[in-house]
């Protein structure tokens, strides 16, 4: 991990058509599986959240209280989609339907795995689940604790900037 910013930069991004979508699905794919998460497992959940997110200093479930996590994963509105290669859990996106509108909640890979266009193929297989909820829009935030490509991922699966916001870096990221 490299040194933190002073500054904590949110970018908020939304696609609100589905012919905005612009999918990049790798081509050999035959190694890969990506399976939904059918009932809430918290250890396994645990593992994929900070296996993709202790990179990027993702703290927020670890610190939520079990039962919170629980009933988040839980609702009806939520999925978690988990991507294999070769059988071993790569990476993994949450969406969150919240009344018109689906949030990729959460998405990455786990290092290991970095550099292959498993990104983008995870992204778009999200999106496109997202889609077929019929959505107003689908929306994303990332910010400068992020992986270096999130945001171009993002703008290159049709998804536009409407916001950006900048505070003091919070304590939980130091």
């Amino acid at each position: 991990m490299g040194s933190i910013p002073e500054t904590l930069i949110t970018t908020y991004l939304e696609m609100t058509s589905r012919a905005d979508f612009c999918p990049a699905y790798l081509e050999d794919s035959d190694s890969l599986t990506i399976m939904r998460m059918d009932r809430v497992d918290i250890p396994f959940y645990k593992f994929l959240y900070q296996a993709v997110g202790e990179l990027w200093r993702w703290r927020d479930r670890l610190i939520m209280p079990e039962d919170e996590l629980r009933a988040a994963l839980a609702d009806a509105g939520c999925t978690v989609d988990v991507l294999y290669v070769e059988g071993v859990p790569a990476g993994y996106i949450e969406l969150a339907r919240q009344g018109h509108d689906t949030e990729i909640a959460y998405f990455g890979l786990r290092p290991a795995f970095f550099g292959r266009g498993l990104g983008k193929h995870l992204l778009s297989y999200g999106v496109e689940q997202a889609w077929r909820e019929n959505p107003r829009r689908v929306w994303v935030h990332t910010c400068n604790l992020d992986g270096p490509h999130a945001l171009r991922n993002y703008l290159k699966r049709g998804f536009r900037i409407y916001r950006e916001d900048e505070q003091p870096m919070p304590e939980r990221y130091a």
